[in-house]
């Protein structure tokens, strides 16, 4: 069944708000990861508004769905989606890695609302997301788990251990996305440490293996519904996206993994950003 024309316009929309959001943060205070940021704004605007059960008045509440963007770094998405969403001011994701700012440069699930792990050191937020879909299983509880880590991530050890203990504990509860945008800061991931093909290697391991255009929302949609559909085994859904998504000098260069725009650059990024949504 198709997604409703209303909807995606809507999606759109908040990932258009998410991306201006980032792009604000990371501008004032001139540091951040805008490239990845971008990339993966689309699936946390679906995760957030569409997929997870989760209530901002109420977000320690036992029984929410969980989220862990192990890859750390684009914590100015994260906080954006959740400013949307209304677990905070978004006149706040100006203070992004202020001193004394709630907003740190990676998310710390003990000053922000909201974040439900502290990550940034890559390959340990998978980890910690197969742990808390575990303690579900123990514990007789229904919530799912979702964990969002980069392709250039992938290239961690301790990623393929995690993605081990998934499989071998059958843990239907938790859906992993790799946010596949072919570039981390030194390059094409292919060139640097190539973690592909990724559907064999998460077949190898185990895992109900699913792909979508992460810009897609109704492919995002199709996966995510196949995933909890999915009995037995741990879903992973290989999501294509595109570094730097939405402003169109950041689009696919490794440059803009971990650089901030200056005056000029952020005027074309925020008119760029709200000229993709104008029409709609």
């Amino acid at each position: 069944m198709l997604m409703e024309k209303s909807k995606i316009v809507e999606l759109k929309k908040k990932a258009a708000d998410v991306r201006l959001g980032a792009l604000e943060g990371v501008f004032r205070a001139q540091s951040g990861h805008p490239g990845g940021s971008f990339s993966v704004a689309d699936i946390l605007t679906y995760l957030y508004f569409e997929e997870m059960n989760v209530d901002p008045k109420d977000p320690k509440n036992p029984e929410r769905d969980r989220l862990v963007l192990s890859k750390g770094h684009t914590a100015p998405a994260l906080y954006s989606v959740l400013a949307q969403k209304g677990y905070f001011d978004p006149a706040e994701l100006k203070n992004l890695r202020q001193i004394d700012s709630f907003l740190q440069g990676h998310p710390d699930m003990k000053g922000t609302p909201g974040v439900d792990m502290t990550t940034g050191s890559l390959g340990l937020g998978i980890s910690a997301a197969c742990g808390m879909a575990l303690a579900a299983k123990i514990d007789g509880k229904n919530y799912r788990t979702y964990a969002i880590i980069g392709d250039g991530e992938s290239q961690e050890g301790q990623v393929w251990e995690a993605s081990m203990f998934a499989a071998h504990y059958k843990l239907d509860n938790f859906c992993l996305v790799v946010d596949f945008n072919g570039l981390q800061i030194d390059g094409k991931v292919t060139e640097v440490m190539n973690p592909t093909p990724y559907d064999k290697k998460f077949e190898g391991f185990g895992f109900n293996v699913l792909t979508a255009d992460a810009h897609d929302f109704e492919q995002l949609e199709a996966a995510f519904k196949k995933a909890r559909e999915c009995k037995g085994k741990p879903s992973v859904i290989i999501a294509t996206s595109v570094k730097g998504k939405g402003v169109s000098f950041m689009e696919n260069l490794a440059s803009w993994h971990g650089a901030a725009p200056n005056a000029e650059q952020y005027e074309q990024a925020v008119a760029e950003i709200k000229a993709s949504v104008a029409g709609l």
